[in-house]
């Protein structure tokens, strides 16, 4: 930096303080032969009072603990809390072709097929 300020010294400060204070949180994975992806998804209905549109989010874990999860609102308007969920579902399952060639790349091949845990009450018939 060309010419620090004071407010550049308390901006620094407080990132030291609060890497200090964070330094023990993390992700933690037990060692496991089981190192099988899941997924896990689920969606609100016109949660956006702006738009009408839902959000979906999805978590995956592998082994003991989470590594990939994202929130999103939809693309289009759902006409009903099913069709919210299986657009969820839809997205979750693109997550999990893709996480399972990256899980090939990196020589844990996933043999079973990955489970995806869905809240579709509303989908079943």
């Amino acid at each position: 930096m060309q010419s620090p300020s004071q407010v550049h010294y308390a901006a620094a400060k407080r990132i030291l303080r609060y890497l200090r204070g964070t330094k023990d949180f993390g992700i933690w994975y037990k060692s496991t032969n089981d190192a099988k992806l899941v997924g896990y998804t689920d969606s609100d209905w016109a949660g956006s009072v702006d738009d009408m549109k839902s959000t979906s989010g999805y978590t995956f874990s592998l082994g003991s603990g989470i590594f990939s999860w994202a929130s999103k609102k939809q693309a289009t308007v759902a006409q009903s809390s099913a069709e919210a969920e299986y657009i969820a579902a839809a997205a979750t399952s693109n997550q999990a072709i893709w996480l399972r060639r990256i899980l090939e790349d990196i020589g844990e091949k996933q043999e079973e097929p990955t489970t995806i845990y869905c809240d579709n009450k509303s989908a079943l018939p």
